[in-house]
């Protein structure tokens, strides 16, 4: 993970430089885009997995209809 090497002075100084360049006004608007945007990220992602499960559960589907069909005959 990119975050390993990071400690509490770093995070300190990068929030700080965040401060000085938005501003203590924008700094609110910034986190709720950011946090708008990873809830969209998530949910966009979690909507792909779902999808990919149907996918799958439909091809066992059909593998176990097709396996009972060559057993019949």
């Amino acid at each position: 993970m990119f975050l390993r090497g990071i400690g509490a002075p770093e995070l300190i100084i990068i929030l700080v430089i965040v401060l000085v360049i938005f501003g203590p006004k924008k700094l609110p608007q910034l986190g709720k885009s950011i946090g708008d945007t990873l809830k969209a990220f998530r949910s966009s992602t979690k909507d792909d997995d779902d999808e990919e499960l149907e996918e799958s559960k439909s091809t066992e589907e059909k593998v176990e209809a097709k396996e009972t069909e060559e057993v019949k005959s």
